[in-house]
Order: C-alpha cells, then sequence, then structure tokens
C-alpha cells in the first residue's frame, strides 16, 4: 500500500515549481486547423495535444493552447515546436498572471522542440534532471493547462524508457502513465525529486483524449536542442543519409547475425553519406570507428558527436562476414531557419491598431482580395471591441489592402475628432464597427 506521506511530499515538492511553468495561447490565423509536421505517428496517434478542434475544421482564426517552462531567468521558454509552428501570435501567461507576447527564437520539428522569447528579466527557472537516470516505474508528474485549466498536476510513473514511435523519428521518448490532454503539451515532466526530466510531446489515443498513455522528448536531447536553437536559430545536424531498426533475436538468425547488437540497416537515401560509401539495406553496423553499438541510438550518437566532414570506419555485418564500410559524414540537408511569420509589424496608429498585410496565401483562405490583419488592439480600438485576429476589410466605404490605403483614409479624415467606421472580419462575419477619433493637434 503507498505511503500517503511519501506522495504527499512529492506533491508538494513538484507543486512548488509551478511558478517556472507557463501557460501559451497561440493564434494562427487563415489556416487549416491541421499544423503542418515533419513527423507524424501513425492513425492512432493523437499527436498534437494543443489543437482543441477536429481536422475537418476550417476557421479564420483558430486559437490553441499549450504549456511551456521557463529556460532562463531572461525570458527564455522551453516549449513543443508543433504548437508554435506556423502561427501568427503567441501570447505566455506567467504563474503570477502576468502575460507577454511572445516571438519565436526558434524550433525544430525533427525533435518537436521549440525556443520562444519574452521581454521579462528575474524569473524562476526550474531545477534540470538527467532523463538518462529515469527507469521504469519512477514517480513523475506533469504540470500544464490542460484545455486551459491553469496549473494542472497529474502524476504517475515511467512504464518505459527509450521508446521510439513509428514515424516519430529517432527520438527516445519517455513513456509515462500520466494524464496528458490539449493544453499540456510542451509543457515539463519531473522526477520525484522536482527536476523537470521531460517535455511532454505526445499522448496515445483513439479519440484523441488520454488514454492512459503519454510520452515526452527526455530533458537531455530538449536541453541539446533548446541551446542549438538559442545560439543560431537552427539546429545542424549531421547525418548518414540511412535509417535503422533494433536487432531482434529473429532478425539475428534471419541475417546469421552472431548476436542482437547493431544497427540493421532498413533504408539508403539515394545521394546520402551512406550511399556513397555502398552501404546496403541487410547491413548490420555493429560499431564505429572500433566502438561497438549495441543499439541504434548509440550509433546516432556517436554520429552526432562528430562534426560534417569526418570520416568514419564501420564496422557491419554484411552476408554472414564482417566488412569494414568507409563513409564522410555530412549536414543533413533542410537544415534551415524556422518558417516563422515576419517580425516586423507593418505599422501602429493613433487608434491603437498595429496592423500587418495579409499574404496571397492568407487571402486566399480567407476568400478575400483585401484586408489588413490586426496583430494588435490597445487604445480607442481596444475599448471599441477590435481584437487581435481581425481584418480590417475596410476604413468606411474605402476597401484597404495595404497599410499605406489605411494610413491614408485615416490622413484624410476631417479634424476635430468624430468617428471611422471599420467594417472587420472575425471569424468569416462582417460587422461595422464605429471608433471614436482623437482630435487632431492643431497646425501651428
Amino acid at each position: 500500500m503507498p505511503d500517503s506521506r511519501v506522495e504527499s511530499g512529492f506533491a508538494s515538492l513538484v507543486t512548488r515549481r509551478s511558478a517556472s511553468v507557463v501557460d501559451i495561447a497561440t493564434l494562427r490565423i487563415g489556416r487549416d486547423a491541421s499544423p503542418e509536421l515533419e513527423f507524424m505517428p501513425e492513425n492512432d496517434f493523437a499527436d498534437r495535444l494543443a489543437w482543441p478542434l477536429p481536422a475537418s475544421v476550417q476557421l479564420s482564426q483558430i486559437r490553441d493552447l499549450a504549456s511551456g517552462l521557463i529556460l532562463s531567468s531572461d525570458g527564455y521558454i522551453l516549449t513543443s515546436a508543433h504548437v508554435i509552428r506556423n502561427v501568427d501570435d503567441i501570447q505566455v501567461r506567467l504563474d503570477d498572471g502576468r502575460r507577454f507576447r511572445a516571438r519565436v527564437v526558434g524550433l525544430d520539428a525533427r525533435s518537436d522542440v521549440g525556443v520562444l522569447k519574452i521581454a521579462a528579466t528575474g524569473l524562476p527557472t526550474a531545477a534540470m534532471g538527467d532523463s538518462s537516470q529515469l527507469a521504469t516505474g519512477d514517480w513523475v508528474a506533469a504540470i500544464g493547462a490542460p484545455f486551459g485549466f491553469h496549473g494542472t498536476f497529474t502524476a504517475g510513473v515511467v512504464s518505459a524508457t527509450g521508446r521510439f514511435l513509428n514515424g516519430g523519428g529517432d527520438i527516445p521518448f519517455i513513456q509515462t502513465d500520466v494524464a496528458i490532454n490539449p493544453g499540456s503539451s510542451g509543457g515539463p515532466l519531473f522526477n520525484s525529486r522536482g527536476e523537470v526530466v521531460a517535455i511532454n510531446a505526445l499522448i496515445y489515443s483513439g479519440n484523441g483524449g488520454y488514454m492512459g498513455i503519454s510520452f515526452a522528448v527526455p530533458i537531455n536531447l530538449a536541453l541539446k536542442i533548446a541551446h542549438a536553437l538559442r545560439d543560431n536559430g537552427i539546429v545542424r545536424r549531421v547525418h548518414l543519409g540511412a535509417e535503422f531498426q533494433e536487432v531482434t533475436p529473429a532478425l539475428a538468425q534471419s541475417f546469421a547475425a552472431p548476436g542482437t547488437t547493431g544497427a540493421l540497416v532498413v533504408q539508403v537515401h539515394d545521394g546520402g553519406p551512406a550511399h556513397a560509401a555502398g552501404l546496403a539495406v541487410g547491413d548490420i553496423v555493429t560499431a564505429i570507428d572500433g566502438v561497438p553499438m549495441a543499439r541504434p541510438m548509440d550509433l546516432l550518437d556517436a554520429i552526432a558527436a562528430r562534426p560534417a566532414g569526418t570520416r568514419c570506419r564501420l564496422t557491419v555485418w554484411r552476408r554472414g562476414a564482417n566488412t569494414t564500410v568507409r563513409v564522410t559524414l555530412a549536414l543533413q540537408p533542410g537544415s534551415t531557419p524556422h518558417d516563422a511569420p515576419p517580425s516586423d509589424l507593418a505599422w501602429t496608429d493613433d487608434l491603437g491598431l498595429t496592423l500587418r498585410e495579409l499574404t496571397p496565401a492568407q487571402r486566399l483562405q480567407l476568400r478575400i482580395d483585401s484586408g489588413l490583419w490586426v496583430h494588435d488592439a490597445a487604445g480607442l480600438a481596444r475599448s471599441e471591441g477590435v481584437r487581435p485576429g481581425d481584418v480590417v476589410i475596410a476604413v468606411n466605404d474605402q476597401r484597404v489592402a495595404h497599410v499605406a490605403d489605411f494610413k491614408r483614409l485615416l490622413a484624410a479624415l476631417p479634424p476635430g475628432g468624430g468617428s471611422v467606421a471599420l467594417l472587420l472580419m472575425r471569424d468569416r462575419r462582417m460587422a461595422y464597427l464605429a471608433i471614436g477619433l482623437p482630435p487632431k493637434p492643431s497646425a501651428r
């Protein structure tokens, strides 16, 4: 029977770390609700925890929820890449209730790690643990904002480590039975000492909700990726240009291999280093530069630790005998900066509107041929009900396609106050909103 004092102490220890956990709200305008991903587990995986809408729903403004972790006291936030990819606005809420607009520093879809930055200092940070020390049966707990419920605490145990998922790349996920739901993605997983050991990423589900199994990215990997994103905005990976799987006893027998160690080659990419070196499907890589490789992850780690241009000697079991393959490692293609929206805001007017021009793709999605996206609304505009995410279609009866149009029409209004009517689109509905104008300063 569990000792209630131990459980109470565990909960108390972890909840003291809640100040380092943040809520994240994102806005995606004029796009399908389904995010673009570089990997997607098979159909039974409800992979996108920050996604509270069915994939078939198309709206003009998609608002998602997520969680994150304060990475450093100067405002860097660690979260999941899938919740901040291709979004137009990100708001971060701290545990003390303060809210900040965040910018994307970088994201890496392959590891599902993203880094944000907010304009704040003196923030509380959590202690980082060593995810390699986690074992099956260890107590773990999550803090996040499932369905927007701030500061929610759930606990459970590690049910497996080093879990590789079909379509999940080479991430050795930590599998737990901690309850995770939409809004929890990107939040921290703590060990019994209150240290962060992983970032919650996926759930196994047939209906989009929690069904007893969840997966998290080990913090050792997440921090490595986060530091690269902070330093360079991208992750530059060295690769071999091949895919591998574990060698099971049955496979070892099939290939007449002496044991179950090594990495079995299941795919060789055309034009990659492995292809150029002559590595073939069915080969079993058992060592690199004389160092034995027990599992595919050992080989991938060894490759990642070497710089591009390194010439390596692979020991390969092929057709009943050992052979040597010499390969020159190269940077993985496609290591490009994230495709976040432009950071430069077009213009902020006297009404308190910060406006940005719509891209052709956004106009196509919204089925309009003009309009300006409201990035922020303050002052007069906010008090009259204009919200971020609205689209300004016209000023009075004059349509606007460019910020210059809006600025010209506003400047042409008569002095002395009065009001201006803005035709707004919100959730595909149109409505005029009258906004009082401030008096223009008299000319001297």
